[in-house]
């Protein structure tokens, strides 16, 4: 074999390496990044939802506890489907020819007051039921005070939100 053609073919080799090397390291992150995604979806639901809290409650206290949480659900529905009905329409106006910034700004204020008035009832109703229960059953329901997870950033705790810089 003559030195041109050795040098073609260790080029080709070199080549070649390279992009198996590309390869198995795009193979590695992408397994890795894979499993991240599998170990999220199969990861149990939330500990402090309702059914798995009333699960670990005494037997003597789960119907009374699961009565006073859905009475309290209930009570405190009005003003999200309030609040749930003034971002739709928020929504919607913001897409449409006849936008009016004033208006939005008032149906998201409306809409996002709603939902604290919801809240508040739920967490002063989850106080008050917390005033009755004792031991290890006021332990698990006090779980009930943690807030939810970010939805849109996996495994980001509620308070861990980006909030957009102010504007001056």
């Amino acid at each position: 074999m003559t030195s041109r053609g050795l040098k073609i073919a260790l080029g080709v080799s070199v080549a070649l390496n390279l992009f198996a090397l590309g390869a198995g390291a795009t193979l590695y992150v992408s397994q890795a990044r894979i499993a991240q995604q599998v170990e999220a979806q199969t990861r149990a639901p939330r500990e402090g939802s309702p059914q798995r809290l009333f699960d670990r409650l005494s037997p003597e206290e789960r119907p009374r506890v699961r009565a006073a949480m859905r009475a309290s659900a209930l009570a405190a529905r009005p003003d999200f489907e309030m609040a749930r009905d003034r971002r739709r329409e928020a929504i919607a106006m913001a897409a449409t020819k006849d936008f009016d910034p004033e208006r939005l700004t008032a149906l998201l204020a409306e809409s996002r007051a709603a939902d604290q008035r919801g809240r508040a009832r739920m967490e002063r109703d989850t106080v008050a039921l917390l005033a009755t229960v004792e031991g290890q059953d006021r332990v698990v329901l006090a779980e009930i005070l943690k807030k939810r997870r970010d939805r849109t950033r996996p495994g980001a705790p509620a308070g861990d939100r980006p909030v957009a810089a102010p504007t001056s």
